[in-house]
Order: structure tokens, then sequence, then C-alpha cells
């Protein structure tokens, strides 16, 4: 199924139900403040294998205790799309208060 670029109205619907996600120059981000390095960089581990399986890679930073995340398709010139919206959503699962931990 090819992969579309979503409107602002879709955009905004779908981020409605991810708190902390923002779209911002045609992509989501979301920044994670953990309890320390360890677990930040434990954390951009667990995104990375989340990644691969989508085969969809977004931008990622770590700080000391931060973990940001910058998304979207580049096979649509850069836009958001769905697939934006399920790394998004996975990269939620995995972030503390989840259980994914």
């Amino acid at each position: 199924m090819p992969v579309e670029p979503l409107s602002q109205k879709e955009i905004e619907d779908r981020l409605a139900e991810l708190p902390g996600w923002s779209a911002e120059d045609d992509r989501l981000t979301r920044s994670y403040r953990l309890g320390s390095h360890f677990a930040a960089t434990a954390m951009v581990i667990h995104i990375a294998q989340v990644q691969d399986e989508l085969d969809h890679h977004s931008d990622l930073t770590l700080g000391y205790n931060t973990v940001s995340l910058s998304v979207n398709t580049h096979s649509v010139g850069g836009a958001v799309t769905e697939l934006d919206f399920e790394l998004a959503r996975k990269v939620e699962d995995l972030a503390p208060g989840h259980g994914a931990h």
C-alpha cells in the first residue's frame, strides 16, 4: 500500500491521541526526560529496534537524560504520513510509565 502525506486536519486528529507529540516543520517531534543517562541510552536502543522493524527511521538525539525524536517520511518528500504515527505510537509504548521498561 502506498504511503500518502496526511492533511493538516488528519495530523491534528492523530496528535490528539499522542500527548507530548507535536507537528513542526513537516515533522512529528517529541522529547522524553528519563531518570538517568543509562535509562535514556536504553530507550534509544529500544527505539532503534522498533525503527528497524518498521524500516522507518527518525532523527534521534540522545542528551544526558533526554531522548528527542523528529520524524517524517522521506519517500513522500518529507511529509508526515501514517507511518510516522505508527512509529510514534510504538515509541510511546516504550516510554516510562507504559510498562515497557
